[in-house]
């Protein structure tokens, strides 16, 4: 059953455009009664792959600023890890809510960038050049460490977070962006997903259901993108962020 799940949420991804660690998380706790450490690790480390995918074509399309992404890789590296030891301290319905919240701070972040980009570069002061020198690796390894902690500690990919962070603190254009935020999630993923399974909270049977589903979907629902219009495309990146954090907030 999780694989099916799985399945049908992978075409959805896949479709729209958009990471779904949030709604994996929101589907395997509410869902299937995974306990919620075991859902971020299985989280995690399914954004292992379908990052390194993603990042590698970005970068085949010279869509990645690779120094950037280097320098808060390492920090997000060092912060997941950090994050996800913190996280097994707390109590699971601790994490479960600031999760949601968490997320649903994602979608209104997502919302402003799909829906008011013309208000949100009025309020920000957007770069026109790359971040170099001594700051960059001064505020790269801060941002890093910071967005790898709340991937770490909450299971998302912060890609909301990333993104904007690249783009006001550090310059990088938007296409650009865009793959250099997935090459900064996948050391992110991959350091949150170790940390998750030297304390036994990965669960292989799981994690494998939801890997396999997740890529099949994904590849299916990709080649349904170009059939949608722009509107439902935009409206589904928003919604599937509010609904992970909502189903997981309220959910039984």
């Amino acid at each position: 059953m999780i694989f099916l799940a799985m399945l049908i949420l992978g075409t959805i991804i896949g479709f729209v455009g958009a990471g779904g660690a949030g709604v994996t998380i929101a589907l395997l706790v509410v869902g299937f009664h995974v306990p919620m450490h075991a859902a971020l690790a299985v989280a995690l480390a399914s954004m292992i792959f379908t990052t390194l995918s993603g990042a590698y074509s970005h970068f085949r399309e010279g869509e990645v600023v690779v120094k950037t992404g280097a320098v808060l890789g390492v920090g997000g590296m060092l912060g997941s890890f950090a994050g996800a030891n913190v996280s097994l301290m707390l109590d699971e319905e601790l994490v479960r809510y600031m999760t949601s919240y968490i997320m649903l701070l994602s979608a209104v972040l997502l919302y402003l960038k799909v829906y008011q980009s013309d208000w949100l570069n009025s309020l920000f002061h957007f770069p026109d050049h790359l971040l170099e020198g001594k700051k960059l690796y001064i505020y790269g390894m801060l941002a890093g460490t910071i967005n790898g902690f709340i991937s770490g500690a909450f299971g998302i990919g912060a890609a909301a977070f990333i993104q904007l962070t690249l783009l006001i603190i550090f310059g990088v254009p938007l296409i650009q962006a865009i793959g250099t935020c997935m090459m900064v999630i996948l050391p992110i993923s991959v350091a949150g997903g170790l940390g998750y399974l030297l304390q036994g909270q990965l669960d292989f049977s799981i994690f494998l259901q939801t890997l396999a589903g997740q890529f099949i979907g994904a590849y299916l629902g990709a080649k349904l993108t170009h059939l949608a219009p722009r509107p439902v495309l935009k409206f589904s990146i928003v919604a599937m962020s509010t609904a992970g954090g909502v189903i997981l907030l309220f959910g039984v």
